[in-house]
């Protein structure tokens, strides 16, 4: 996502972030056999068009943006679906499951990491004149994102991956809220209030039509569960009659 956000312009980084509710949807869908409502379905696009209107201003796109991009949407959203999955297969909590997953993710990055940024910034990372400030920000940027994982973890093994991104685009909002509060009202104009309402009215719209009954579930791929019964009540029947 940070390659696609370098390459791209915000406003298709937007649209790439918003296209990993419809990837999660039909993941669920192929490979959970997930069926959704009909509120369920409006609720996420009024999600979409209220974030949308937010954020998405300037859109272009070149041929590496729209490759990154799309490597970024269906990567994360595999990602977020096999946690959701392996939580639920093997009954792992969300410390288990971080905690057997976060060594191979520091790994990689240590080994590939540093290669990666030389081959897209020309910049090493052993270049970086490093001081106590930059050090102690870099320490609270590891903490902070050891609860961004875990709070992730413990939402998508509670829900699903698709009511984690619904979630996430709060995230969003609470941005924009206090960009404005912290660093003035430039940028604040109607048609982002609009967006921001229309938003928060979404997912309040989804959390509860998701709940309903109905509103999400697995479809039954068993549809002989209850023959087997049926045919073991017949020989006590016959019994009783040979008695009588």
């Amino acid at each position: 996502m940070n390659v696609s956000l370098m390459w791209n312009s915000v406003g298709f980084y937007q649209i790439a972030k918003l296209s990993m509710i419809p990837v999660s949807c039909f993941l669920e869908v192929v490979l959970d056999n997930v069926r959704y409502s009909r509120d369920t379905k409006l609720s996420i696009l009024v999600v979409l068009l209220g974030v949308a209107v937010c954020t998405v201003t300037d859109v272009s796109v070149n041929a590496k943006g729209f490759i990154a991009a799309v490597i970024a949407v269906w990567s994360t959203s595999l990602q977020q679906y096999y946690v959701h999955f392996l939580q639920r297969r093997y009954s792992l909590g969300s410390f288990n499951l971080l905690g057997h997953t976060a060594p191979a993710q520091a790994a990689s990055l240590l080994l590939v990491g540093p290669f990666l940024d030389y081959w897209l910034t020309n910049n090493r990372v052993d270049s970086y004149a490093y001081s106590i400030t930059s050090i102690l920000f870099i320490l609270l940027s590891c903490s902070i994102a050891v609860g961004t994982n875990l709070s992730q973890f413990i939402c998508i093994g509670r829900f699903s991956a698709v009511s984690f991104q619904v979630l996430g685009h709060m995230k969003t909002i609470l941005v924009l809220i206090l960009g404005f509060i912290l660093f003035g009202k430039e940028g604040l104009n109607l048609h982002v209030v609009i967006g921001m309402i229309i938003a928060v009215i979404g997912m309040i719209w989804y959390g509860n039509a998701s709940s309903k009954p109905g509103g999400k579930e697995r479809r039954s791929l068993s549809m002989n569960g209850n023959k087997p019964q049926k045919h073991d009540v017949l020989p006590e029947s016959t019994e009783v009659d040979e008695k009588v």
